[in-house]
């Protein structure tokens, strides 16, 4: 299979802003749960949201783009994905349970979920449910046509507006909670749903399945040129507006700086940003395109950095967590910044994601050129 050059340089793109995500973070989560210290900061945090938050559907999509429909049979898909996702994921549920926390409650919670002081993993558990169904979708991605994959991707969008249409209606109807039982809002129930019955008209075609879709029609049915690259940077302009406004307003309509709440409250600004909300959709789809070229010059390190991406993805927060507490703790925060209240949050913010990648990136590439135990644990 020739290599798509080009999604090396989407991987590497989606990893730095996954870094830029957490990066920033700590500066509308914190105290009580949410804490954002003044106007700055709010428009700040919102401004690298709007920038990063595409990261973890990139991943989906580069997926779906590479994996539909299957080379291999089932059980070779399966063997596969084990050795590159799984066994990586054992080892660093188990780095983190021992550095983070407690280990033996960690080691117990293991049982039944990730471990929520690494709370990035929760991407590996969806990424495996989607490769679960990836082989009953296989067979229909080889001969699906454009219309029919059109069809079904309009349905999809459709489901991209739940979370907003969800906020509007709250209120005037009994509420469900979400099928999950975590701590949450009330879900204002939609089409099918209610306490007995969570799964509504749109679950079985909503979610992170449309981005993987999504990848497959870009693959076969969207030209790589400069006419569909300037429509990708449009609609990652528009999703990115969006998305920066909606959080801000969420966060300025929460009262007075300093804002402090329960992460509830944070939860509830989040809305303005979810995954598998169109204003996201948005900026994931556009950076996709934008990228996308026939003919991409290859870089080595890109390439490497690339190969080891999931690597990367599993490990970075335990750098990361260090150089964030160490230029935050240096610099100061808010009204006290050693930049001042405006330009100390934006710095320490790129600062993190720089040096974090940089760091995680090199350890990454040479740890997994380690013969046979680099890629067991890098992936």
């Amino acid at each position: 299979m020739k290599r798509e050059i080009w999604l090396d340089f989407l991987r590497v793109t989606a990893c730095f802003l996954v870094m830029t995500v957490h990066s920033t973070e700590p500066f509308y989560l914190g105290g009580e749960g949410s804490l954002v210290l003044t106007g700055a900061d709010a428009f700040w945090v919102s401004v690298f949201e709007g920038l990063a938050r595409c990261c973890v559907p990139l991943f989906v999509i580069a997926s779906g783009y590479l994996q539909l429909p299957l080379r291999y049979s089932t059980g070779e898909f399966f063997r596969r994905r084990a050795i590159r996702i799984l066994i990586p994921l054992l080892f660093w549920t188990v780095v983190y349970a021992l550095v983070w926390g407690e280990p033996v409650a960690n080691f117990k919670g293991l049982l039944l979920n990730f471990n929520y002081a690494a709370g990035h993993l929760w991407f590996v558990y969806m990424l495996l449910g989607l490769y679960l169904i990836m082989p009953l979708l296989s067979p229909w991605a080889a001969k699906v046509s454009k219309r029919e994959l059109s069809v079904y991707l309009g349905i999809w969008g459709l489901t991209l507006l739940i979370p907003f249409i969800r906020e509007a209606a709250g209120g005037s109807a009994p509420l469900i909670y979400a099928a999950d039982g975590l701590p949450a809002p009330a879900l204002f129930p939609l089409w099918g749903e209610a306490s007995w019955n969570p799964f509504g008209l749109l679950y079985y075609v909503s979610g992170f399945a449309g981005y993987m879709l999504l990848g497959l029609y870009v693959k076969r049915f969207v030209p790589a040129n400069r006419i569909v690259r300037c429509l990708g940077w449009t609609l990652f302009l528009v999703g990115f507006i969006w998305v920066c406004f909606g959080f801000m307003q969420r966060i300025v309509a929460s009262g007075a700086f300093p804002l402090e709440g329960p992460v509830a409250l944070a939860v509830g600004w989040e809305a303005a940003i979810a995954f598998c909300g169109l204003p996201v959709a948005l900026t994931s789809i556009g950076l996709t395109l934008a990228f996308r070229r026939e003919n991409c010059r290859e870089s080595i390190i890109v390439r490497n950095l690339s190969e080891a991406g999931y690597g990367m993805y599993l490990a970075h927060m335990l750098v990361l967590a260090v150089v964030s507490s160490w230029l935050r703790g240096w610099m100061g925060t808010g009204p006290d910044g050693l930049l001042g209240p405006t330009w100390t949050t934006p710095v320490e913010i790129i600062g993190t994601a720089l040096i974090s990648f940089a760091a995680v990136g090199l350890g990454a590439v040479l740890l997994r050129k380690i013969p046979v135990v680099g890629k067991w644990i890098m992936g």
